[in-house]
């Protein structure tokens, strides 16, 4: 009696299974597939049927390692992934396939290059999203008849190599250095502009201050040629200026003769009784 009760104690506990929650277990009988067992207790006939594989039904994370890609316009790009699904049909996943998660890896790398590659790089970077949800239709169709559902996918990075890179920060710092030079060049130009100005109001201040007296024209050609000699030095020390001399002779005389048609028009006015 006591050998047949350890006998039946043994089959028991050998034809006990405990699947666990989430999980999903297919029971081979004589190597040959006979049905799944869900979460809980569960039997199997010893020696005759056999679990062939335990595995999670829950949602999974696959990480797709920096995969080299090249863009519609011939520009070499790394780009990586991540992947999330789950399997609703173990029996397919398992039967139909060697290796479910390989294979899926596999499939990603193939498509995400494709996506790539119908893409200029300019587009890469701005349809993001497109390319997530291109990729989405694609596996989640192709990788049905494994028994898998793809739920997302999201590609992390789009990397240039270093030396496109290199290429691009050099071009940006010339850019700025180049739009530093044209505001430098415009603040130049706004100040020549105003200290002109400034020179052109002292000097009719000056002129009006000077009429009528008898050494006023000597005066303000001195005042001239002293602000042009000014002038003349300023601009010499901006790395940026283009100078044109002029002769300072020239200047004078000129502003000399605006002096005396101004004078010999306020005497006319006075003599006319204004």
């Amino acid at each position: 009696m006591a050998p047949m009760i350890l006998v039946l104690f043994g089959y028991t506990i050998g034809s006990t299974k405990i699947i666990n929650g989430g999980n999903e277990a297919l029971v081979e009988r004589l190597g040959k597939y006979n049905r799944k067992l869900d979460p809980g207790l569960n039997f199997i006939v010893p020696f005759v049927e056999k679990i062939a594989i335990e595995k999670t039904t829950r949602e999974q994370i696959l990480d797709i390692a920096p995969q080299p890609a090249i863009t519609k316009d011939n520009i070499s790009v790394e780009v990586d992934a991540i992947i999330y699904w789950r399997v609703f049909d173990w029996v397919k996943a398992y039967y139909e396939v060697e290796n479910v998660e390989d294979a899926i890896g596999n499939l990603v790398i193939t498509t995400l290059r494709s996506a790539i590659g119908s893409q200029e790089l300019d587009e890469t970077y701005s349809s993001r999203s497109e390319i997530n949800k291109t990729l989405l239709e694609e596996l989640d169709k192709a990788t049905d008849d494994w028994g898998v559902n793809v739920l997302r996918v999201e590609v992390q990075e789009i990397k240039l190599p270093d030396s496109i890179m290199e290429s691009l920060e050099k071009e940006r710092a010339a850019e700025s250095e180049k739009q530093a030079a044209i505001f430098k060049a415009e603040g130049e130009k706004q100040a020549s502009i105003s200290r002109a100005e400034g020179t052109v109001q002292a000097i009719e201040m000056i002129a009006q201050a000077l009429k009528g007296q008898s050494n006023s024209k000597e005066v303000l050609k001195y005042l001239v040629a002293q602000r042009f000699v000014d002038a003349n030095q300023k601009l010499g020390e901006s790395k940026n200026a283009k100078i044109i001399f002029m002769n300072p002779k020239d200047v004078s005389e000129g502003v000399g003769e605006l002096l005396e048609e101004d004078t010999h028009i306020s005497d006319e006015r006075i003599g006319n009784g204004f």
